[in-house]
């Protein structure tokens, strides 16, 4: 009987994903999901307190790699790819989650605002996709979950470069899909609404929250865990037809 060229485990087991932003928040709560699915996690950001998210992940069959790097500087990204492989023999996983976001009016933001905007938010996943990517290639088999917005598919007051950044990553994935399918590499986004991270919950707080929950029609904000889950439908070999493809998760927001 032929294998058929998926699986409905949901396991992560002899995996080695990459995630950067993975210090707090979505990238935590990734890092966390990914973990407990027994996948070795190499945790990336600029933030030390990445070293004490990695303590914390809890496993006696995997293995944890913090890195403290900057995703805006290239020597930086070569060390990532150094030093991860310099651990693990492959990266199977990598997860663009890193992000920024400046809001102000389109006539009033600032031009380092928005340079700083696209460096993060595109740059650095395109990069980093295109040097791991390469790996990936060699092994002839990879996925790849970039974290878009709901602002990548719809307008948001305020966040021209936030919404230009997110809109440019949802058409990189697109194109990253097409050109490494024949790798049997996955390249897909998750695109979510407001998540209660620690930011978002100070962000969204009192009545600019209650006014934009009023907009959604499951009235409520995400959670970093609901985006993990997503996240590891998407690095799991249950998703092995699904690619190029944008996952909202934004309670109905752009339904309308």
């Amino acid at each position: 009987m032929e294998e058929k060229p998926y699986s409905l485990t949901f396991t992560l087991q002899g995996k080695t994903a990459l995630i950067t932003g993975a210090a707090r928040g979505i990238g935590k709560a990734i890092a966390e999901v990914f973990s407990h699915q027994e996948a070795n996690i190499i945790l990336v950001d600029i933030d030390r307190e990445v070293l004490t998210t990695a303590g914390a992940l809890s496993s006696s069959t995997t293995r944890n790699l913090p890195i403290i790097a900057d995703v805006t500087k290239n020597a930086d990204l070569e060390k990532i790819r150094d030093e991860s492989l310099k651990v693990f023999p492959h990266i199977d996983i990598l997860v663009n989650n890193a992000g920024v976001a400046f809001l102000d009016d389109a006539e009033n933001l600032p031009e380092e605002y928005w340079d700083k905007t696209m460096a993060v938010n595109l740059k650095a996943p395109f990069m980093l996709s295109q040097l791991i990517g390469r790996e990936m290639i060699k092994q002839k088999k990879g996925k790849i979950i970039n974290i878009a917005s709901q602002a990548g598919v719809v307008a948001l007051d305020k966040h021209v470069a936030y919404c230009t950044s997110k809109a440019g990553i949802i058409g990189m994935t697109k194109v990253l899909a097409l050109e490494w399918a024949g790798y049997n590499i996955n390249v897909n986004a998750i695109a979510p609404t407001v998540i209660l991270t620690e930011l978002g919950q100070k962000a969204w707080a009192g009545e600019v929250g209650e006014a934009m929950k009023k907009k959604i029609p499951l009235r409520r904000f995400g959670y970093p865990e609901e985006v993990a889950a997503a996240a590891l439908y998407l690095a799991c070999d249950a998703s092995n037809l699904v690619t190029g493809e944008t996952l909202v998760i934004d309670g109905g927001y752009t339904i309308q």
